[in-house]
């Protein structure tokens, strides 16, 4: 207990002197004016157009995600359908038995398919955590903020028609997903105490190697895991603290420019309490606060679209006629909107990143399809559910005064909308839809964005650190030196504007996709012999 304690005074130390020079000199302002140019630069660097008009820009990066998508869905014949009931079953722990085989004396020292009972022994009890802890604590890392600031930014820049296309692309990156954390588990390392290390960076190095192409690989996961870092200070938590920042001042009616920064503090505070325990820690925290959140979450969404059913129909018209014929303010055409959608939804549940398999990684299972088919359930409950019932909840508050009265879909292309002559922004824009229908729910919605906030924080924090790790070594001091400038950037997102910041959180998530498919590309293979593997085992413990 007091290592703990001096751990988080080592941590507390340097953020409130930080926080106290902000307050003194204004450091608010001058660390957006000092980000701002760098997220520019780098966000226009990572979605390079592959096709540029006076309406429309097609960036390379979202065509090679959506693609990818497409291609392994074909490619494992509709893992995200056919699949579904598997996964499912799996987290319930339905077979369970299988990763701990109880062996007839008849067979002697092996299985009836030929395998070692020790191997199977060892190999069932490597990991750290159990399938529904690496699901949630995956999950929390997706289902954040994403989905309540970023679905209204989705709708305000491309209106109705990008709930669509967030949908399809929530459908096709569950077969990603599967893909990259089935390869999580099957490349990942375990240290001498236990301790799982995996994710992209492993399976980049470990699997090209197999292919002949070391140093290639080498070359990828080193810049995947720079990427992931960055990922992890941008959209895994300084995006995070923004949007709880927003809601929070909105709440308490502040408006001094120190007051992020004080906002920012007291969150790295609680984030730093829990980051120290490490994945364990994290896990316990997760699969309670998780599932928690998405339910009371759900449930507000539910009663509001109940309450106002005759408008359900009109909403799901006019997200399919927006979705190809869109009218909202500055998208242009098809593609445009189908852009907008793409990118918000990719932002949310990081299908293609490989973010997700660092987590996946620690399961205890022996076979990695099984938790390759535990994480496609990820995009469905962060996409497919959670940001269609937001953008259920915006649209019918927008019908309140009759189809785009309350406030322009597309507003002036800056993702800020006006509301009774106020400009409002993310995850302000939903505050005044839940605001309409469900009283006091202001104060609701803070405590569940600020939950949203710090779960996709602390998943995030294991996975910059893992990769971290991975460049740096694993000794005690590169753990406490990432976790210094994690909590940093808690106070940087606090303090700087929504724009700077996700535009620097886009740019680093979607740069991560470039050397994580140059893995999935090489490996996909390997997926598939793993999968038919754990499908077999199943039916032969069926019989």
């Amino acid at each position: 207990m007091k290592k703990y304690l001096l751990s988080i005074f080592t941590l507390i130390i340097p953020i409130l002197t930080f926080a106290q020079e902000t307050v003194e000199k204004g450091l608010d302002q001058r660390i957006d004016e000092a980000f701002q140019p760098v997220a520019d630069g780098f966000f226009d660097f990572i979605f390079f157009p592959i096709y540029k008009s006076d309406t429309i820009t097609i960036p390379f990066v979202l065509v090679l995600l959506v693609g990818s998508a497409l291609f392994f869905t074909i490619y494992f014949k509709f893992p995200n359908i056919f699949h579904f009931k598997t996964a499912i079953n799996v987290v319930r722990g339905k077979f369970d038995d299988i990763d701990h085989p109880v062996v007839e004396p008849a067979y002697g020292d092996v299985t009836p398919g030929g395998d070692s009972i020790e191997t199977i022994r060892d190999e069932s009890e490597e990991g750290e955590v159990s399938h529904f802890q690496a699901l949630a604590t995956a999950v929390s890392g997706t289902v954040g903020n994403g989905n309540i600031a970023g679905v209204a930014l989705a709708i305000a820049l491309g209106g109705p028609g990008a709930t669509f296309w967030m949908i399809v692309c929530g459908l096709l990156g569950m077969s990603t997903k599967f893909v990259e954390c089935t390869l999580g588990v099957q490349y990942r390392d375990v240290g001498e105490d236990g301790t799982v290390y995996g994710g992209p960076m492993y399976y980049i190095s470990k699997g090209l190697k197999e292919k002949g192409f070391g140093m290639v690989g080498k070359i990828a996961a080193v810049f995947f895991a720079i990427f992931c870092i960055g990922g992890s200070f941008g959209g895994g938590n300084a995006a995070q603290s923004n949007q709880a920042t927003i809601v929070l001042k909105e709440l308490m009616g502040l408006e001094s420019t120190s007051a992020g920064a004080i906002i920012g503090l007291v969150l790295a505070v609680l984030v730093g309490i829990i980051i120290i325990g490490g994945i364990k820690r994290i896990a316990q925290v997760t699969e309670k606060v998780v599932p928690f959140m998405a339910v009371m979450y759900l449930i507000a969404c539910l009663y509001i679209i109940g309450t106002n059913f005759s408008f359900i129909d009109d909403a799901f018209g006019l997200i399919f006629r927006e979705a190809f014929n869109p009218t909202a303010f500055g998208v242009g055409s098809i593609i445009g909107v189908l852009l907008v959608g793409f990118q918000r939804a990719a932002f949310s549940n990081e299908a293609g990143a490989g973010s997700a398999s660092i987590a996946h990684s620690a399961v205890k299972t022996k076979y990695s399809a099984s938790e390759g088919l535990v994480a496609l359930l990820e995009p469905f409950i962060d996409t497919v559910v959670i940001c269609t019932m937001t953008a259920l909840v915006i649209i019918i508050f927008n019908f309140g005064g009759g189809d785009g009265a309350i406030f322009q879909y597309g507003g002036d292309g800056s993702g800020a909308v006006l509301i009774d002559g106020v400009a409002y922004e993310g995850a302000g824009i939903t505050s005044q839809a839940f605001a309409a229908y469900i009283p006091y729910s202001n104060v609701f919605l803070t405590i569940a964005v600020v939950l949203f906030a710090v779960s996709t924080m602390i998943s995030w924090s294991y996975y910059g650190l893992q990769s971290w790790k991975f460049l740096f070594g694993r000794g005690k001091a590169a753990d406490l030196t990432y976790k210094l400038l994690f909590l940093l950037f808690v106070i940087i997102g606090a303090a700087a504007s929504m724009g700077s910041i996700w535009k620097f959180s886009d740019a680093m998530i979607f740069a991560m996709i470039f050397p994580n498919m140059v893995g999935l590309y090489f490996l996909f293979p390997v997926v598939k012999k793993q999968l038919n593997r754990y499908l077999g085992a199943i039916k032969d413990a069926k019989e």
